[in-house]
Parts: structure tokens; C-alpha cells; sequence
């Protein structure tokens, strides 16, 4: 029988702690399965398991099929002409194939491991951007997978994962850019 995954996030991972300490502290012996499901769940703020699972289903849309791949271009240097010399993305790409690298552009400046509320994660698609449409950016690094983000919509992280290698030269250079220099 297949189990459905579930997300588990908690915005404060101390008062998660607490919460558990002081419930499992209330038992008699270690406690069941079905009581760290209910534990887990109320230190989230749930009645139990069955309000969280209940929820999660109501809330996160179906999954969306994975975007085509797109061949990527054959030198990163057309790409390089959609940033600017500090590395900010200067125009959306019209052609489909250049829109992944560009996105990729973006993500590589966000800060890793960081739990961000949309404001901060607009704040720092709007500092990488030349133009006003931090919405659709933010869009696209969710549509490719790049930013997860919790059902609610109040928690942003960026998503750890390998370069492509064909858009891996580009990146670097757009990264490169995008740092302040030392000199």
C-alpha cells in the first residue's frame, strides 16, 4: 500500500521542541506511532493527524506536470545579454529556451537555507531585476521547482539544487556580476 507524503514544516523550531517535550512528558512509556503523528501535528498548531492530513490535501494543488525541456543555447554568451554588469536580469527572455537559464540567473543570488516570508523573497527577486515583474520571476522559480514554498504561502525556501551543466557557465558569470567587487 503506497503513503501519501506530507510536508512537515514549523515556523519556530523551538517552540516545536517544547510543545513535544511537554506532551510526550504527559505520557505513560515512549509513546506510538499514531501519538508522534498527533504530537507533530498539535505542536503545528493541528487538533491531530487527521486535521493536519486533512488540510494539507485541502490546500496543496494537484502536482503539475514537469516543464518540456527546452534545449539550452549552445554559448551562454547570448544568454550574458539579458544581465547587466551587475548581474540584474534586464529583460524576459521571449524565446521559451533562454527562459530557464535567466530564471537560474536569478535563483543562484538568493540566499541558501534561509526561510523567507514573500515580502523578503520579492525583496531579493526585485534586487536582481532591472524591470518591475518580480511577480512573474518569483512564479517561474516555483513552477521550475527552484522555490518551495508552504501551502499557506507564508514560507519561501530556496531550493538546493545541481546547476544544469549546460547553464552552469552562465551562472557562475551572473553570479560573478552580481558580487561587489573587492578592489
Amino acid at each position: 500500500m503506497s503513503r501519501t507524503t506530507l510536508p512537515y514544516y514549523a515556523d519556530d523550531i523551538s517552540a516545536l521542541a517544547r510543545s513535544l517535550a511537554q506532551q510526550l512528558s504527559a505520557l505513560d512509556g515512549p509513546p506510538g506511532h499514531v501519538q508522534v503523528l498527533n504530537a507533530l501535528a498539535r505542536a503545528t498548531g493541528f487538533r491531530n493527524y487527521q486535521s493536519y492530513r486533512a488540510e494539507h490535501k485541502r490546500t496543496v494543488p494537484t502536482a503539475r506536470p514537469a516543464p518540456p525541456c527546452l534545449p539550452a543555447p549552445k554559448d551562454h554568451a547570448q544568454l550574458l545579454r539579458f544581465f547587466d554588469d551587475s548581474g540584474r536580469l534586464l529583460r524576459w527572455p521571449t524565446k521559451a529556451s533562454h527562459r530557464l537559464p535567466c530564471v537560474l540567473g536569478v535563483w543562484a543570488q538568493m540566499p541558501a537555507r534561509i526561510a523567507m516570508s514573500e515580502r523578503e523573497v520579492n525583496a531579493w527577486i526585485i534586487s536582481a531585476l532591472a524591470f518591475e515583474d518580480h511577480v512573474l520571476i518569483r512564479r517561474e522559480l516555483v513552477n521550475h521547482g527552484l522555490l518551495a514554498r508552504t501551502p499557506d504561502g507564508r514560507v519561501y525556501r530556496r531550493v538546493e539544487l545541481p546547476v544544469p551543466e549546460a547553464h552552469a557557465s552562465l551562472v557562475s558569470e551572473v553570479c560573478r556580476r552580481a558580487r561587489p567587487s573587492t578592489s
